[in-house]
């Protein structure tokens, strides 16, 4: 989606939902994002409404009138396609990818078969079914590997696992958020993320921590994470970068905005690790970093983002095809 080239006056859009919250284990981060996204809306006199998402959730949009909606719904339930779906059943306008490109973005399985398809490169992987699968996962794989659910961000119940020993508590650790869960190769080596906003990729941030990898805590918790931004590579090194995250995005059908992680192995080598639809919007999170980078404020990305909802095919007549 490109953002539209004349912006809508403040009342243009309309009244705004801004959904956040939810139920999954991002609830806490979404509540910041959704909160920061609510204030910057109300900062540039946009009648936004705050709704933290329950079971009522359809009910409310439904009975309030809603021009459209802001998405800030991080994990299952936010970025997977259920509330794109209601959205769309609703004849709401919303803010990001749409059903397919949320779904498929969050199942890790099915975006990594999609990018082998295409020739991009993603590290080697197998579905963990059961416990059974767990010797040949360490066969396939190989040491050291990582552990995670299958479909949760924020790397919830994800793991390093260095022997066969530390495979099946690591894969019962993950199964706690997610019955599916992958074994995926480890990669040694620098780890970035590129923000995609309508189409174009904002500069690379290289994310260094003491821990062993960008876990949970990295993110969220422990203040020696380092944000590299420029990232440190050369302008030709970031342009491939950026190209294999555009292309990542797309085929796996996102839109809008979002963002895509990367690692990048000691022979300069990009692999995809996933996609995220709708990453973290508090004024510390990696996409607003980047956008700030690129000369975007906090509140101007937040309307830009907000314009991707403009550019979505009208969904009554979608629905009535």
């Amino acid at each position: 989606m490109n953002t539209p080239a004349h912006k809508p006056l403040p009342e243009g859009y309309g009244r705004v939902a801004v959904l956040m919250g939810g139920s999954s284990a991002e609830r806490e981060i979404s509540l910041q994002s959704g909160q920061a996204v609510y204030a910057a809306l109300r900062r540039k006199g946009i009648a936004a409404h705050a709704i933290d998402v329950d079971k009522d959730c359809v009910s409310t949009l439904a009975a309030n009138h809603f021009d459209r909606a802001f998405i800030a719904l991080h994990g299952r339930g936010g970025e997977d396609g259920v509330i794109q779906g209601a959205l769309e059943t609703l004849s709401i306008p919303y803010t990001g990818s749409g059903v397919l490109g949320s779904a498929l973005s969050m199942d890790k399985v099915r975006s990594k078969w999609l990018w082998q398809a295409h020739g991009l490169a993603t590290p080697e992987f197998m579905e963990i079914n059961d416990e059974a699968d767990l010797p040949e996962a360490g066969k396939k794989v190989g040491f050291p590997l990582m552990i995670k659910p299958v479909q949760e961000g924020s790397s919830c119940g994800a793991a390093k696992v260095e022997n066969e020993e530390a495979l099946r508590p690591a894969w019962l650790a993950a199964r706690e958020f997610d019955q599916r869960v992958m074994a995926e190769r480890w990669i040694e080596g620098g780890e970035y993320t590129v923000g995609i906003l309508a189409g174009a990729a904002l500069p690379a941030i290289r994310l260094q921590t003491p821990r062993v990898f960008y876990d949970y805590a990295a993110k969220y918790e422990d203040n020696t994470t380092q944000y590299i931004c420029p990232c440190g590579l050369d302008a030709q090194q970031e342009q491939a970068l950026a190209a294999v995250a555009l292309e990542a995005f797309a085929r796996v059908g996102a839109d809008g905005w979002g963002r895509v992680d990367l690692m990048q192995d000691a022979a300069g080598k990009s692999w995809l690790i996933e996609v995220n639809t709708i990453p973290g919007m508090t004024s510390h999170s990696l996409v607003p970093m980047a956008a700030l980078e690129a000369g975007i404020e906090f509140d101007e990305l937040v309307i830009r983002i907000l314009d991707t909802s403009m550019q979505q095919v009208d969904i009554e007549r979608r629905l009535a095809v």
